[in-house]
């Protein structure tokens, strides 16, 4: 069976002092809110469609969004919502203020939507296809984002009913972990630039486009499937990835391959390497914890008839646990010090930590899985095995409680099924009526709503 996990309301909020009034924690209460919030989305509808595909229109890479930017703060200042640009990057973070005074007229509830695009070409031919050639939405971001405008438009009429203040964080770069091994950007650089102060939020919330899931529970456990549109998935705890990058140098010795005994070749090295590597996930780590450690590129070599005195590798590692990463650090460092040793080659090996495993928070899950069956049916929400992915949402569950979950975006019968990052990728975008209501109901019952 699929576990939901319910919580009572008022137990929850005394829990983590994310207190509900008695008003809204009624049934009757919830029922006129969510009926009214159903009602105004369908006629939103429309705007969202068209705003969802200007966006798709006009994608830019991490760090460009300057017209994705401007776009966005035009509308959140329509809205009359505060609105600060240029936070690390491109970023666009703006303020719904309450208008209801109360005892939790200080708590603020975030949302963040990611803004960036991808070097893909699109290969789809809709009205709405990409207009910037080899750059494409091909991991759903253009969704993000007007779900996160169609949140802010929805409570914004609603702002005479909210006691405290909503914070809409646009982030740019999220796509693009730096290539260099010291660079900061993407949500990262936002919290070094204060974003999740003045107000701090006391949590934060985010969605994501998936298209495929593996239910953990149910009939199809373990099994990949479509997440269609209409359903959301879910996971407690680790929701993503540790997202490391590294880069190998073997250095050998030049030879003419007709003596070859007079050098020491850096290609059969990095083949003896690699295939020694891949043992740490097969032989040397707990077969209960998944790791993942792949080679991606290999360069190396002048001429056929010349061995190699270096060759490079670059690849990356994914895990879910700190201490695990660590520990597969440590047993890459004893692999290549003891194939590089056994042929006369020795090795350098830079290693960036990136991005950190997303941590959804147990009681803010439980909160919001108890909202998310109530307007959109419990059998819609599926418990998820996570993924390998990297996402830096996590900085953000690093420093507040959050939650961050997946829209079912998929659609059989009109064989809407690609995966992200791919050239066929698209949505049913029925989903962007899924992903407002949800958020949009999400933040009313985490902050007072009368």
């Amino acid at each position: 069976m699929r576990r939901i996990l319910l919580l009572n309301p008022l137990v929850f909020s005394i829990a983590c002092g994310l207190c509900l009034t008695s008003q809204v924690a009624t049934a009757d209460g919830f029922a006129a809110r969510d009926e009214q919030f159903k009602a105004e989305i369908n006629a939103l509808f429309p705007r969202l469609v068209e705003t969802r595909r200007e966006l798709h229109r006009h994608p830019e890479l991490s760090n460009q969004e300057e017209r994705t930017g401007r776009f966005i703060a035009l509308r959140l200042r329509d809205l009359g919502l505060d609105v600060q640009t240029g936070i690390g990057g491109q970023g666009v973070v703006a303020l719904l203020r309450g208008k209801l005074a109360g005892p939790n007229s200080q708590r603020c509830i975030a949302v963040r939507a990611d803004m960036d695009a991808l070097p893909v070409m699109e290969s789809g031919q809709t009205e709405y296809r990409s207009e910037n050639p080899g750059v494409m939405h091909a991991c759903g971001h253009d969704v993000h984002m007007t779900c996160a405008l169609g949140v802010a438009e929805l409570l914004a009429k609603h702002r005479d009913k909210l006691c405290g203040t909503v914070k809409f964080i646009f982030q740019p770069a999220e796509e693009g972990m730096p290539v260099t091994f010291d660079d900061e950007w993407g949500a990262k650089l936002m919290i070094a630039q204060g974003v999740l102060e003045n107000p701090r939020p006391a949590a934060i919330f985010g969605l994501h486009c998936t298209p495929i899931s593996a239910p953990r529970n149910g009939p199809k456990a373990g099994q990949e499937g479509p997440l269609e549109v209409g359903n959301v998935g879910y996971a407690v705890g680790p929701a993503s990835a540790n997202s490391d990058r590294f880069q190998i140098v073997i250095h050998g010795k030049l030879a003419h391959a007709s003596a070859a005994h007079k050098g020491v070749d850096a290609i059969v090295v990095a083949g003896q390497a690699i295939s020694s590597l891949q043992m740490i996930r097969s032989r040397e780590t707990n077969t209960l914890e998944p790791v993942v450690l792949t080679i991606g590129t290999i360069q190396g070599g002048t001429r056929e008839n010349i061995l190699a005195d270096r060759v490079e590798m670059t690849g990356t590692v994914r895990t879910y646990d700190s201490a695990l990463r660590d520990e597969v650090i440590a047993l890459m460092h004893r692999t290549l010090d003891g194939v590089t040793a056994a042929h006369g080659a020795t090795y350098e090996l830079k290693y960036r930590k990136g991005y950190p495993s997303i941590n959804n928070d147990a009681q803010v899950v439980a909160k919001s899985l108890e909202t998310l069956g109530r307007v959109l049916g419990k059998d819609s929400i599926i418990e998820t095995i996570p993924g390998m992915g990297g996402e830096d949402f996590s900085y953000f569950t690093q420093a507040i409680p959050g939650f961050y979950f997946r829209l079912g975006v998929a659609n059989v019968n009109r064989k809407i099924t690609a995966g992200v990052h791919s050239a066929e990728f698209d949505v049913d975008e029925e989903c962007l009526k899924t992903g407002v209501l949800g958020m949009a109901s999400i933040v009313s019952d985490f902050i007072d709503y009368k």
